[in-house]
C-alpha cells in the first residue's frame, strides 16, 4: 500500500532546489527543510540566502539553518518533526544521529554513477576528464562519503561540446525524477539496494581549487578544451598570462579546438584577422571568450577592437 512521507530535505545550492521543487509538488509532505547558514558575499557583504532557503520561504516550508548538526537543541528539532525518511541534495556531511533518526532512513542523490565520481564536484570532472557517460545515483547514507548502498541509478550521455551549465541542468531534472522514483518506492517498500565495490580504476571528483582549475597549456588541445568546458560557467578556468614582465590571471570561458600541427613552444600566442590561437603540446585552441584583470567578460574578437597585447605575450604556468 502506497504511504505519504514526511519528509526531512537538505540541501543548499540550486541543483537541490530542482529536486526539494519536484519533491514538494508531489503527494509526500515535506516537514522540514535543513540548509546553509545565511551568509555575507559579494563586495557590499549583503547577507546572502541559500537557493533552497529562498524556494523553501517562497513556498512557507520549515527551514531549519543549524551552524552545528550536532548541537543537542538541533537535533531535539529533527526529532519534534517526526520524519519518515531524510533527502539529502548537494550538503555536507551529516552525522549518524543526524541520518540514522527517521525509520525509513536517508538517501542522498549524487550525480554522477557511483562509485565512480565520488566526492564534491563530480559534474565538473566528468566534462574535464571527457567522459562520453555519466548520470544520477540515490544511495543510502552511511559513515564514509558517498559509499551507502546503491539504491538506483539513470545515466546519459554527455554530448560533444557540453559545458558544465548545460550538463548540470540535465542532472538537475534527470536527479529530481530519480528522487522522487526512490522516494516512491521507499514508500512502497519496494527497494533493494546494491553495496559499491571499490574497483582499481575509481575517478574521483575533488573540490575545485586554484590549482586544478588552472589551465596547463604543456597538456593536448582536447583536455584543455575539457577543462574549459568543465568549468564554465563556474568556477571557471583561469591562465597565467605573462607580458611585458608581467603576469596576470585571465578568466578563460569558452575555446575551440584547431587541429593544425605546429613546432611552437606551449602556451605561445598567435593574434591574426581578431583571432587568439594558443600553441598547446598537440594542435592548437582558439580562445573565444576571455576576462581580463577589472574587465568585463568580453568575445575575443570585441576585446581586440580596443586592446592590444604586447608581442611577447604569452601563457605560462602561474
Amino acid at each position: 500500500m502506497d504511504k505519504k512521507l514526511k519528509i526531512v530535505f537538505y540541501g543548499t545550492p540550486e541543483f537541490a532546489t530542482g529536486v526539494l521543487e519536484t519533491l514538494h509538488k508531489s503527494p509526500h509532505e515535506i516537514v522540514g527543510v535543513v540548509t546553509a547558514p545565511d551568509k555575507p558575499a559579494g563586495r557590499g557583504r549583503k547577507i546572502q540566502e541559500s537557493h533552497v532557503k529562498q524556494y523553501a520561504v517562497q513556498n512557507n516550508l520549515n527551514v531549519l539553518q543549524p551552524t552545528n548538526l550536532k548541537a543537542q537543541e538541533f537535533l531535539d528539532d529533527l526529532q519534534s518533526l517526526e520524519a519518515d525518511l531524510q533527502v539529502v541534495v548537494a550538503f555536507r556531511m551529516l552525522p549518524k544521529a543526524v541520518w540514522s533518526m527517521p525509520s525509513r532512513g536517508t538517501f542522498n542523490l549524487h550525480a554522477s554513477l557511483l562509485p565512480q565520481y565520488r566526492g564534491a564536484a563530480p559534474i565538473n570532472w566528468a566534462i574535464i576528464n571527457q567522459e562520453k557517460v555519466t548520470g544520477v545515483t540515490t544511495f543510502f547514507i552511511d559513515e564514509k562519503i558517498d559509499t551507502g548502498a546503491i539504491i538506483d541509478q539513470e545515466s546519459i550521455s554527455i554530448e560533444k561540446d557540453e559545458n558544465v551549465g548545460s550538463l548540470y541542468s540535465t542532472l538537475m531534472q534527470l536527479g529530481a525524477q530519480l528522487t522522487l522514483k526512490t522516494v516512491n518506492a521507499i514508500a512502497k517498500g519496494d527497494v533493494s539496494t546494491t553495496i559499491q565495490k571499490n574497483a582499481q580504476d575509481l575517478k574521483e571528483a575533488p573540490k575545485l581549487n586554484a590549482k586544478n582549475t588552472t589551465i596547463d597549456f604543456e597538456k593536448s588541445a582536447r583536455e584543455v578544451d575539457a577543462l574549459v568546458r568543465g568549468l564554465n560557467p563556474y568556477p571557471v578556468a583561469k591562465a597565467s598570462l605573462i607580458q611585458d614582465g608581467e603576469q596576470m590571471t585571465v578568466k578563460i570561458f569558452e575555446t575551440r579546438i584547431i587541429e593544425k600541427d605546429h613546432h611552437m613552444t606551449a602556451g605561445s600566442i598567435v593574434i591574426d584577422d581578431k583571432r587568439m590561437i594558443v600553441a598547446c603540446e598537440d594542435n592548437w585552441v582558439e580562445i573565444i571568450e576571455i576576462q581580463l584583470p577589472n574587465k568585463k567578460r568580453m568575445k575575443i574578437a570585441d576585446l581586440l577592437n580596443g586592446y592590444s597585447f604586447a608581442p611577447d605575450a604569452r601563457f605560462g604556468k602561474a
